[in-house]
């Protein structure tokens, strides 16, 4: 899961979203350095993907990308599920994606000097390009893959990722549909 799915697996407490968001750039027992709510959400992170990346759902879109792409197939399937998410975002939750986007940069802002500086980088990258909005876009989707593409210190065929979203879309929506309940689940009974 991307930075969208998990700020919505965070549920409403703000420490909890701030780990979520800060997890990738907390290494290792970091997480003791923060307080018991943000060192919370960044184990919250943690378990999110290891449940991602063993589920069979997941191994089976990741299947369809890893020819092209390699090991960065789970990254790709994680950008493409937060598009199934963005694009049906009323599906899910009450508040229209721009207001909720709002509110989490809010958040984020509030805790920014907490924030490692990867993580204050890529808020920074989500203020200007409106990342969540974007998602719900195809053309959003290819412009995040060719920028994480450029930053990727092996070729990792990213940049034309998006194609294989536009041949499998209703495949990989599918798969989604069928995940993603099963991790809200997972996350309300271990939260």
């Amino acid at each position: 899961m991307n930075f969208l799915a998990h700020a919505y697996l965070s549920g409403e407490e703000e420490e909890i979203l701030i780990g979520n968001f800060i997890a990738d750039h907390v290494k290792g027992k970091q997480f003791l350095q923060y307080s018991e709510s943000i060192a919370k959400g960044i184990l919250l992170h943690r378990q999110i993907d290891d449940f991602t990346d063993q589920h069979e759902i997941v191994k089976q879109s990741k299947a369809r990308l890893r020819d092209k792409h390699r090991h960065y197939a789970g990254v790709i399937v994680d950008i493409f599920y937060d598009h199934f998410l963005a694009a049906n975002w009323s599906s899910f939750h009450h508040e229209d994606l721009s207001s909720y986007s709002q509110q989490i940069h809010q958040i984020i802002f509030k805790y920014q000097t907490l924030l490692p500086q990867k993580s204050l980088y890529f808020f920074q990258y989500m203020l200007k390009n409106q990342i969540f909005e974007a998602y719900t876009r195809i053309e959003g989707i290819h412009k995040v893959l060719t920028g994480m593409s450029h930053r990727t210190p092996f070729s990792s065929g990213m940049e034309i990722a998006s194609e294989s979203l536009l041949m499998y879309y209703e495949e990989f929506k599918e798969e989604f549909y069928t995940f993603f309940p099963l991790l809200i689940d997972f996350v309300a009974e271990n939260k």
